[in-house]
């Protein structure tokens, strides 16, 4: 069983985690865009328990313009890194970006979601692709 840390910028928050993920993906999103800074966003999600949330965190809660689903995106409320991200409708699972980790050997994703917001230029590795 593999097991990983997750942190923020500063390390004062930390996951640990065992296991494999359920599922990796790139997101296209609107606001995985702004939320990271970068074209796309990846993240890995985990059963509950699979993570040991470890350290201080905020949290900011959107509701999404699409579809009205939750998201509780929790970061350190000193670096501002967010670490992991929870929703009311998938609440056994846990959401946390794959850069978290810091390991350029993570798994790549396995599907790509709102692929209609994709830059052009940003290629995805052999994926489901969903719009």
């Amino acid at each position: 069983m593999a097991a990983r840390e997750a942190a923020c910028h500063c390390g004062q928050l930390h996951l640990d985690v065992s296991g494999e993920p359920v599922r990796v993906s790139m997101c296209h999103c609107l606001a995985c865009q702004r939320r990271t800074g970068s074209a796309f966003g990846i993240q890995a999600r985990f059963t509950r328990d699979q993570v040991n949330v470890v350290g201080r965190f905020s949290d900011y809660v959107r509701v999404s313009d699409e579809d009205d689903k939750v998201a509780h995106f929790h970061f350190c409320p000193d670096c501002g890194s967010t670490v992991f991200y929870t929703s009311p409708t998938d609440s056994d699972l846990i959401a946390v970006p794959v850069g978290a980790f810091a390991d350029p050997s993570f798994a790549p994703p396995v599907r790509s979601i709102y692929e209609s917001r994709r830059h052009a230029w940003v290629a995805v590795p052999a994926a489901e692709r969903y719009d």
